[in-house]
């Protein structure tokens, strides 16, 4: 049987490419003459540029950039010729990413996005001309204020100091961003993400993401009424076009995907990006629809299965592929936390927990290679005719 292998991260403790090697490690030992083909995979976070380097055929630049505290830190980006395009590829997280920071700095009101200015600015310099910048993982709220410090849209001390600072922002913080977008208007520039939350309100960044950042609920508030006057300070700055169909003026804070990465899908809107689904741009980049109608069956997987991974994560994506080949898929998970009337309006075949009740959760966390290992090997007993 031929079993294709591609997990996300498992985020905190694995990344895509240990999470396939442990599956295919517990897979092998009960199937030990299964072909495995292992494609880990990302949706635009951590391990975005990773599986980027092995899809595409570049260059990759090192640099040094500035962590969500303003500390140096290595960052690289992926730089190739496509159809006649010299493109980048870059990964947020590795500038303003929550792996960065301890348990006791994890602080949105005081993180910043000065670091992706600074990835932006060298995927510039190397000639790029599109640059694709993959969002996720971040440990930051501050609306892509900070990456618009760094290209000049405003002093460091107004606008790179985290989103709480920006509820201060007076009237002339952001002089510099009309000179910044006609610096940038040559550049195409695509945010690779799957989240689809507007900058502000119940769905906003601060409301949905902020606490998983160590807000708490009250900081979230004080950073969504910063955020607020951030978007309202930009908007007498930069008063956007009309949408077409409505006939209103268009808004770039409630844009779908304007509050990924605590807000810095809105900075990147903000210099003219647009959004693309990151799992669909990396899918179709590897060629993911051909290694999947030559398989049997596909195992993939995340850290945490859940309601947000049923709207355009990589197990979505996996599984959206894969009804086009008629193809089972499984899911391995560290957690599945939906029934399974949900994992199948995603054509799921199976979602097997490697956690499940407290006890379990604290031995995968202390041996997530291992627990992975041994739940993909009971999986195989049950999937593989070996």
């Amino acid at each position: 049987m031929h079993v294709v292998i591609a997990p996300d991260c498992f985020t905190g403790t694995l990344t895509a490419t240990q999470a396939a090697g442990a599956i295919a490690a517990g897979w092998s030992q009960s199937a030990p003459r299964d072909i495995l083909t292992l494609v880990p995979l990302s949706d635009g976070g951590p391990g975005f540029l990773d599986v980027m380097v092995r899809a595409v055929e570049g260059e990759v630049i090192a640099t040094t950039v500035a962590d969500p505290l303003g500390r140096e830190v290595p960052a690289s980006i992926l730089v190739a010729d496509q159809a006649g395009v010299r493109t980048a590829y870059l990964e947020s997280a590795q500038a303003c990413g929550l792996h960065l920071l301890s348990a006791s700095e994890r602080d949105p009101a005081l993180t910043s996005t000065y670091g992706v200015g600074q990835l932006l600015r060298a995927a510039r310099d190397s000639g790029a001309r599109r640059i694709v910048v993959g969002l996720g993982g971040s440990g930051t709220n501050d609306g892509g204020a900070g990456l618009l410090a760094a290209l000049g849209a405003g002093s460091r001390d107004d606008l790179g100091r985290g989103g709480l600072a920006l509820r201060d922002l007076g009237p002339n913080a952001l002089d510099g961003i009309e000179a910044v977008r006609r610096d940038w208007a040559d550049i195409e520039l695509v945010a690779a993400t799957d989240v689809d939350n507007p900058l502000l309100g119940l769905h906003g960044a601060s409301a949905t993401f902020a606490p998983q950042k160590g807000a708490s609920p009250q900081g979230a508030q004080d950073l969504e009424g910063a955020l607020g006057h951030f978007a309202d300070r930009l908007w007498r700055h930069l008063p956007a076009g009309t949408d077409l169909l409505t006939g209103r003026a268009r808004r770039l804070d409630r844009e779908p995907g304007a509050g990924a990465a605590g807000g810095l899908g809105y900075g990147l809107f903000v210099l003219g990006g647009h959004l693309r689904s990151g799992v669909e741009l990396i899918l179709e980049s590897i060629g993911f629809r051909d290694l999947v109608a030559a398989s049997d069956l596909v195992v993939t997987g995340e850290g945490c299965f859940d309601w947000q991974s049923l709207h355009g994560k990589v197990v979505a994506g996996v599984a959206g592929v894969a009804l086009t080949t008629a193809t089972p898929v499984i899911v391995i998970a560290g957690q599945v936390l939906v029934g399974r009337r949900e994992g199948m309006s995603l054509g799921l075949s199976g979602m097997y927990a490697v956690a499940s009740d407290p006890r379990q959760e604290e031995a995968a966390f202390a041996d997530p290679v291992g627990t992975l290992r041994e739940r993909a090997a009971r999986v195989a007993r049950t999937w593989s005719p070996s």
